[in-house]
Order: C-alpha cells, then structure tokens, then sequence
C-alpha cells in the first residue's frame, strides 16, 4: 500500500489513541484499532515477522527486509502508541485515582458505539455468529470479575506479563492494562514508566538503567506473545472472518461490566505493608446504581479514604455521549483515509 505524508500522520495519530486506550484498564486498543480500520492490516503485518525476514535480511539487506513486513506502517503505528504511552501514562494515572466516575463514563460510551460499529461488520448473522458473540461475551465478562492477584515484581513475571497483556492488546474488549492489573503487574509497569520519565528528567543514570531494563523485558515478553497469536488471529481472520467479527464483539460486550462507571469497593489490599510508604489499594469492586454510589460509602471504600462520593450523573452522561460520538467520528475519519 503506497502512503502519503497524510496518511502515515493519520496512522500515527490512530497509534496514539491506541496508546491512550491501552493504559486504561478495561479498555483496549484493538478496539481502535477495528474501528479505526487497521486492525486486519495491523494483525496481517505482524504475522509477516517471522524467520524468513532473517533470510531476506541476510541475503537482499536491511532495506528489503524492512519493506516486506510493511515497516513502516509498524514504526509510525508503534511510535503513536509508545509517545502515547509516555505522554499519558501519569495524566491517566491521576485520572483513574481522582476522576474514576467520569473516566469510565467516557469509556462506556466509547465500547457501547464500539460494539454497535463492530458487530455490523459481520455479514450474516446466523447460529454459529451468535453463538460466537455469546462465547466472547462470557469469556470476556468471567475476565472482568475474576479476583486482581498481587503478584511479584521478578523480571521473568514482568516478562510472562509483557506475553499476555500485548496478545490482549490487539483483542478488542479484552484490555491489555486489565490483564495487567489481574495479574497484579498494572502499577508494577505504570510505576516503571513514570519512574523512567523521573529518571530521564533527573538524569538519574542507575534508576534510568533500571526501568529501562524492566520495561526491556517486559516489551520483549510482549511481542513473543503478539509474534505467535497474531497468526491465529490471521487465520481466524482469512477462514472464518463473520464468526471471528461476532467474537470480538462479544469480547466488547463483556467488558462493558468493567467500565460501569459507578462502584463500590468491597475488599482492598495494602501495598508494601508495614513500611512508612503503606497505602491500601482497591482490589475488587462491584458495580452500583448512581444514586447507590453516592448513599451508601463500604468500609473497604473508608479504608481509602472515601468519606463521600458524587455521582456526577450530569457530566458522566455527557462524557459518555462524547465517548459514542468520538467513535463515530473516528469511524468517518478512517473511512476517508483507509484504502
């Protein structure tokens, strides 16, 4: 596919939004990659990483290796999504601690129009789609409830985390920052990137080496991960592209239960216990009506410090209409620019 400067600016901006959903729990940038429409190109060109690159790399040069797994589309795509990353990961950080109401409210509204434009994409709907969405939507709600694990900060756990959380990246619905955080890794590697920044603005050379060699095992354990299972999805994609479609929207349908922007929080652990920096961390919440979460505060809320909460009803139903418009608008935007 031959690009023009627009274009590759339109894919980097495509990336940086990926970027931004991926550091949200609960969200998950496969889904703007389908709605954007880059995610059969996306999954088609990261199968192409395979060993024949290294005989092309050793017999025809760096160039040619580079333009047979469409290189650089994955440099200006993967370039949003890292700038994304680092710009947003301590602005999304505050936001889910502080705003959480009004953050998952603006993602409600984004997967609720996300499922309405995937699922229209399946071309029959009949037994065997129905049964696929129904599949994805289990799976992916069990996913939603199953108990956060608090789980060590060694570097071959960093690297099984990196494995699973870029495979879920790429699924839409299933969000690589919740595996993340079921896994008890997501403030593990959220703290790791805003302690790189420190470190660069510091110039502090032994912290900097430190991040810098988690993040490094962590990435590499992710595209071991995205390596193997973007060629099943391609197969899934080239035999069974309606049931797979149904899928992923199922897969969104589910993941509507994490993103309920009201909640209540019903069990909580303490990070570092004992030492001077201790602070108690939500670990599982259930989802309430809003006026439920502004009337009744649970204990475990209390052991946050929540003393009272505000329902923010009137924004959070406005954020969340903007969520739905801005997928549509992006659906528009991408349908002029995708060949």
């Amino acid at each position: 596919m031959q690009r023009t400067t627009k274009d590759y600016l339109t894919l980097s901006v495509k990336g940086m939004a990926m970027g931004a959903a991926d550091v949200v729990p609960g969200v998950s940038g496969g889904t703007i990659a389908l709605i954007t429409g880059i995610y059969k190109e996306l999954i088609d060109t990261i199968a192409l990483i395979n060993l024949d690159l290294l005989k092309t790399l050793r017999k025809e040069g760096l160039v040619s290796a580079f333009k047979s797994i469409n290189g650089s589309f994955l440099v200006t795509l993967f370039s949003g999504i890292i700038i994304s990353v680092l710009s947003l990961a301590k602005l999304f950080h505050f936001l889910i601690n502080n705003k959480p109401v009004l953050v998952w409210a603006f993602f409600f509204g984004l997967i609720i129009a996300s499922v309405w434009l995937v699922g229209k994409r399946v071309k029959n709907w009949k037994g065997s789609t129905v049964f696929a969405l129904i599949i994805g939507s289990v799976i992916s709600f069990l996913i939603t409830i199953i108990s956060p694990a608090n789980g060590p900060d060694a570097l071959w756990y960093l690297f099984l985390s990196g494995m699973l959380a870029f495979v879920a990246m790429i699924l839409p619905g299933i969000s690589g920052s919740f595996i993340l955080l079921l896994l008890g890794a997501y403030h593990l590697v959220l703290g790791k990137v805003s302690s790189l920044i420190d470190a660069l603005s510091d110039m502090d050379t032994a912290l900097l080496l430190n991040n810098v060699i988690a993040l490094g095992v962590f990435v590499i354990g992710g595209v071991i991960g995205l390596l193997s299972f973007s060629r099943i999805l391609k197969w899934m994609f080239e035999k069974h592209e309606g049931k797979t479609l149904a899928l992923l929207t199922g897969f969104l349908i589910g993941s509507l239960n994490k993103v309920w922007p009201w909640k209540q929080t019903t069990e909580v652990y303490i990070k570092h216990q004992g030492e001077a920096n201790e602070r108690a961390v939500a670990l599982m919440q259930k989802n309430v009506l809003p006026d439920d979460s502004f009337r009744f505060v649970s204990e475990a809320d209390a052991q946050l410090g929540i003393i009272l909460k505000d329902p923010q009803l009137a924004l959070a139903v406005l954020l969340a209409i903007a969520g739905f418009l801005l997928i549509f608008l992006l659906e528009r935007f991408s349908a002029k620019h995708v060949s």
